[in-house]
Order: structure tokens, then sequence, then C-alpha cells
């Protein structure tokens, strides 16, 4: 009888484990999810976060909350999320930028494809050289042309160090072999106040940001970063049409802080996929010029891990320091 107690006592305490499990299964999400944003209210990370949420809140049945934790190229607002707690109530609205950080900054407190769990991607960000309408080059060849003929006269924003938009000003100026001066803003929002208003005459940003002033004619396009031309802006060129083989674009995606439970992995995973099958939101993140972007969770762990390997190279090539 002893020994038949003890087997028993013992496959009982070997099954503690997979409750709480099985329970969260079940149970999650129970209260609002906050998703933290990395950048200012207004830009493209932000813009699309903002979509996003809305939609995600009615798949999970719950209230998911945008707080933005702007600074450091998006740093603060991963460092926040990598120290929450890995339930499944804090998540972070991740970007290309936080891949590239990993090198750009060499003092980081951790690696972000290390310390955080991936649940997947939504969408691609085409980015857009973009003008002030009164800027005299009206092309990508005419820009380049004016800043061969004046080196650093011309001054080009973008975001801040470390987003897409930041490492594509230093890809055009290294493979056009021009020098512009580059400066680098807090948020996209301002970059685009300051285009708007004259203070900036070109830059490089999110095409989510842009593209109402674009299509407003408030704004000039004058290039893609994307390999072609994209359908939500059929008439203005690539870069690559001019520089050949430039490129160079973004993404963002939900993460969880590391150990997050696998049952609440696959409840956000199963969610996104919901989200994304909706032709309504599609269509929105389309008029946004934001493409969806789909990976099971495992795939988006493996591109993040090779995103940052990728633009690890380019920032020593180029030498770049965080601003």
């Amino acid at each position: 009888m002893r020994r038949r107690t003890l087997l028993q006592l013992a496959a009982a305490w070997a099954a503690l484990p997979t409750l709480p499990r099985s329970a969260l299964a079940q149970t999650y999400p129970a209260r609002p999810i906050r998703l933290i944003v990395g950048f200012p209210a207004g830009g493209q990370v932000d813009i699309i976060a903002r979509v996003t949420a809305q939609w995600l809140g009615q798949a999970l049945t719950q209230t998911v909350v945008v707080e933005n934790k702007p600074g450091a190229g998006g740093n603060l607002g991963a460092e926040a999320v990598v120290k929450a707690a890995p339930d499944g109530y804090t998540l972070f609205f991740a970007a290309a930028s936080n891949t590239v950080n990993t090198t750009l900054f060499a003092h980081l407190s951790y690696d972000f494809a290390r310390d955080t769990a991936p649940v997947g991607p939504i969408n691609r960000i085409p980015l857009v050289l973009e003008a002030n309408p009164s800027f005299a080059p009206k092309t990508v060849a005419e820009l380049i042309a004016a800043a061969k003929e004046k080196p650093g006269t011309i001054a080009v924003g973008s975001p801040s160090a470390g987003t897409p938009p930041y490492l594509a000003v230093a890809l055009l100026k290294m493979m056009a072999g021009i020098d512009m001066v580059h400066v680098p803003y807090f948020g996209e929002n301002q970059m685009i106040t300051d285009l708007l208003g004259g203070q900036l005459m070109v830059g490089i940003g999110g095409i989510s940001s842009a593209i109402g002033h674009i299509k407003a004619g408030k704004l000039r396009a004058l290039g893609l970063t994307t390999p072609g031309r994209i359908e939500q802006l059929p008439d203005v060129p690539a870069i690559a049409e001019t520089v050949p083989d430039f490129a160079a674009s973004g993404w963002t995606g939900i993460v969880a802080p590391k150990n997050t439970p696998a049952p609440v992995i696959d409840t956000l995973a199963a969610a996104i996929r919901t989200v994304q099958a909706d032709p309504q939101f599609k269509a929105r993140l389309a008029d946004l010029g934001a493409p969806l972007f789909s990976l099971p969770p495992a795939e988006f762990g493996t591109l993040i891990v090779a995103e940052t390997e990728k633009w690890a190279k380019v920032i020593k090539f180029a030498g770049l320091k965080p601003q």
C-alpha cells in the first residue's frame, strides 16, 4: 500500500507543472493586454500598431492597449518588454530597427533575438524618399546630381538611429557616392512636420505616415526603397531604377518576453492569423501602403536572427554609430 501511495503521489506531482499551462491556455487572456511601441505616436510603426491593436483585441475578445515608450531607436520599449513578466500581458510591437540596434548600440542590456519570444510579423514597410514640393530636384537622379555638385549642402532627414529609414539614408549616400548632411529625428512625425513646413526639404521615412500627404500633393515622392514599384504608388519609381540594386525596407511584428508559455504564444499567433485573414484589415493596411507579412512563430524567429546578421554587416561596413 505504501509503495502504491508513493507512486500515486509521484504521478500527481509530475502532473502539476502541466496544470497551470492547461488552465492558462483556457483562460488567456483574462485581462487587458499592453502592446508597447518603441516610437512616438504618429509615426509609421505607431500607426500600424494602433490598427493592429484594434483588430487583435477583437480576435482575442480582450482590450489591447497601445503604450508608447519612445527613445534610443526603439530600445527603451524593447527593454521594457524584455524585463516584463512572461505572462502574455505585456507585448512588444517590434520593428526591423530592433534587429539593427543589436549591432548599432554597443552596450544594450539585452539581446533582442535571444531575450524575446517571437509571435508573428504583421506587415512589410516600404520606405519612400520624400521631399517638400518646393525642393528643386524632382527625381532621384536630380537629387544625386545636386548633391555631387555641392557636397555637404543638402540635409536629408530620417527617424532616429537604428531605424530602416536611417540605414536607407546611409545606404543611399554610400551606393550613390554622395555627401549629404544626415539629420536623424527623435520621431518620424516631427520629420514629416518639418518636411511639410519647409524646415527640412528631403527625407526618407515609412510610407504610412507620408502617403496621405503625397496623394494630396503636400509632399513629393522621389523614389521608393523597395526593389520595384508598389501598388499604392504606381507612378513613383523605385530608387533602384536610378541606383541599381538599391533596396531597404522594414517590417513590424509582435514579440513577447522570453519564456512566455507556449500556449500563450499559440493563442496570440492564432489571433494574428485571424486578423490578417480579415479583408477589412488587409484593406486598411493597403491604404497605409503596408502589405501584409505572415510567418509562424518559429520562422519569424529565424527572420529576426537573419536580419540581425544582415544589418550587422551593413553597419560595420559603413562605420555607423548611434546619434
